[in-house]
């Protein structure tokens, strides 16, 4: 990125920021880069019908905390305590709901490292293989053989999407980050589904690197 294109860049940012739009990454002319919100997921559960029973109660229903982006997803106001081979424990990991037909807690290589576990990246719920955990919650607590993952860097996107950026279900992406800390992150893998929302999800790794900080925008590379 040259000097007058960075300029440019946070001058755009801070006048859409004022007027109350999302910033737009500018582009270098002739650039095939197109324009994608980030979404940075922190360390978060999904839990099956079984595991909430015994965590929470029979019958528990979670309660929504917030919307998140993709349609029908939300945080709960319920949160568990993960504990790993170290017996160190992280507290207050978010629920996401809705209940899953599976259990998986996803977390960064900081996380894994705290908790003496070592979770490959996966895409969620493949869970064959993965890192045990213990979950607690207030009525009971869950051993599991395998559920701990790092996720696998995705975007989500619809056909409709993916039709215009010319990607294909599961493939492997690049993209490419602007400003003081530019990167260009590999291996991003395309999710396509009719009801997604146009959005890049990281982990908090991945975003520290990339110096993300509130709304954010990145450019795929082919």
């Amino acid at each position: 990125m040259t000097d007058v294109t960075r300029i440019a860049d946070e001058v755009l940012r801070r006048l859409q920021r004022e007027a109350g739009n999302p910033p737009r990454a500018v582009e270098p002319l002739g650039s095939a880069g197109i324009s994608i919100p980030v979404a940075v997921s922190a360390r978060h559960a999904h839990v099956s019908r079984t595991v909430l029973d015994r965590l929470y109660g029979e019958g528990y229903s979670l309660t929504k905390r917030s919307d998140l982006r993709q349609p029908g997803q939300f945080a709960a106001e319920e949160t568990v305590t993960i504990v790993g081979r170290s017996l160190r424990a992280i507290e207050g990991v978010r629920i996401l709901g809705p209940v899953r037909t599976y259990t998986q807690v996803e977390m960064s290589r900081a996380d894994a490292v705290r908790l003496g576990v070592d979770p490959p990246i996966r895409r969620s719920g493949d869970l064959a293989g993965s890192a045990p955990l213990t979950l607690v919650g207030p009525h009971g607590a869950v051993s599991l053989k395998e559920g701990g993952i790092r996720a696998t860097r995705h975007l989500h996107m619809t056909p409709r999407d993916a039709e215009q950026h010319h990607v294909a279900n599961g493939e492997l992406v690049r993209v490419r980050f602007s400003g003081p800390a530019a990167l260009v992150l590999e291996n991003v893998m395309v999710n396509i589904s009719d009801d997604a929302a146009l959005e890049l999800h990281l982990d908090t790794d991945n975003a520290g690197a990339a110096d993300v900080r509130g709304p954010m925008m990145v450019s795929i590379l082919k």
